[in-house]
């Protein structure tokens, strides 16, 4: 073995490898520190500029002049999820109103910071733990705006944007083809979704209402904003929702005959075993989906009457559950769509789906103040999930579906001039 070379003083000398085992950190911290200064120094170079071309250099004699200098003031920019420090030159017209030169105009603006605050928050960082999130910045360099309640007042400004493009959006060049609304809680307040699927099998949030499922005023409100917007409410249209009587009302006010409306089977199989025994429960819902997975609506409906007259004697309150709506859930599978387009139109599982991103991001909330707070948190939520939304699973039959509705307005067509004649006959 070899002995390693030692140095005049008797102490082991270090070799070129050895002494670069020590310095990734060094000099990782060091480059950052000269990309940090570098880059704050161009800023001072480019503002400087800036105040040149409208003041001209300093000390300069310009008898033409139509800018005069004025003296720094302490102003700050953001960068890496935080505020700087940094001296801000100023420029006066020869008036006395103050300039705003143009590159500040675009630096200065909040909206960066907004933007990386909300999406710390929707990542699960919490407000406490925002600053160590962040990349150290050097010691040199003044830092401000990482506080928790600095932190927390971006998020709110930033939920509250967020929430006003998604309520702002404008619908009218979506082909919405089938609308699915559910409700989601949160403690005492509920919150209703509306997420369209377009003729391409694509998903879009629509729109949100803090209200209940059970209010058909909250759901009213919520379908005349989507009309309002350009939601297309004058052709067949496949409307998927929950048991809530509220929201089936809603939908026939607003839409009329040319809504197809589907009730959840996850919901309907929910309240039908709800109302029983747990004994009794695996093998009704156990029937229930053999019902369902016939695809063929006249036989399932029979399976699904003939349940509910065995149940109706010893659980009638199951039995009034299944019978209600029952054919609303047959309504998919009348369309002829293929059995894996048809599973994903026939409940509301999409929307759950989107909830769960939203709990999931919520579940640091301890108090839900009002409903303004639920829903800013529920449009981060939803527009957070709305950004991995892939096409429905069997998107390519949905020709298959616009077919089927397109056939639906011609029979109401039909049947509205029938009915026009007969009027004008007597």
């Amino acid at each position: 073995m070899t002995q390693s070379a030692k140095g005049k003083d008797g102490k082991k000398a270090t070799g070129p490898g050895q002494l670069w085992l020590h310095l990734p950190g060094m000099v990782r911290a060091a480059l950052y520190e000269t990309v940090i200064g570098a880059g704050l120094a161009c800023v001072d170079e480019a503002l400087e500029a800036e105040r040149v071309a409208l003041c001209g250099a300093r000390y300069e004699h310009l008898a033409d002049r139509q800018a005069l200098r004025a003296g720094p003031v302490a102003s700050s920019l953001v960068l890496g999820g935080r505020r700087v420090a940094v001296a801000r030159p100023r420029a006066r017209s020869v008036e006395g109103r103050e300039l705003r030169l143009p590159s500040w105009r675009a630096w200065s603006a909040r909206d960066p910071l907004d933007e990386r605050a909300l999406e710390q928050m929707v990542l699960g960082v919490s407000t406490r733990g925002y600053a160590r999130s962040l990349e150290p910045l050097p010691a040199a360099v003044t830092v401000r705006g990482i506080s928790k309640s600095a932190v927390s007042e971006r998020f709110v400004y930033g939920t509250e944007r967020k929430l006003a493009e998604l309520m702002s959006r404008d619908l009218r060049q979506l082909q919405v083809v089938a609308l699915l609304l559910d409700g989601l809680h949160f403690g005492e307040h509920v919150v209703l979704a509306a997420v369209g699927v377009d003729d391409h099998g694509a998903k879009h949030v629509l729109g949100l209402r803090e209200g209940a499922t059970e209010n058909a005023a909250a759901v009213r409100a919520l379908l005349a904003d989507l009309a309002e917007r350009g939601l297309d409410t004058s052709r067949a249209l496949l409307v998927v929702i929950d048991g809530a009587k509220a929201l089936h009302k809603a939908v026939v006010e607003v839409f009329g005959a040319h809504a197809l409306i589907q009730r959840c089977r996850e919901h309907k199989k929910r309240n039908v075993t709800d109302a029983l025994p747990e004994r009794l429960r695996g093998s009704i819902r156990s029937a229930m989906n053999q019902a369902y997975a016939t695809r063929d609506p006249k036989r399932a409906q029979r399976l699904l009457e003939g349940l509910a007259r065995r149940l109706e004697h010893q659980h009638p309150g199951a039995a009034a559950a299944l019978r209600e709506g029952l054919e609303e859930t047959l309504t998919v599978m009348r369309l002829g769509l293929p059995e894996n387009l048809e599973r994903v139109l026939s409940s509301t599982n999409l929307i759950e789906n989107l909830f769960g991103r939203v709990r999931e991001i919520g579940r640091r909330v301890k108090r839900w103040q009002n409903g303004t707070m639920v829903l800013r948190w529920t449009a981060a939520g939803v527009l957070e999930a709305e950004r991995g939304f892939r096409k429905v699973v069997g998107y390519r039959a949905m020709p298959i579906l616009v077919a089927a509705l397109r056939a639906h307005d011609a029979q109401f067509n039909r049947t509205e001039r029938t009915v026009d004649d007969t009027e004008k006959a007597a």
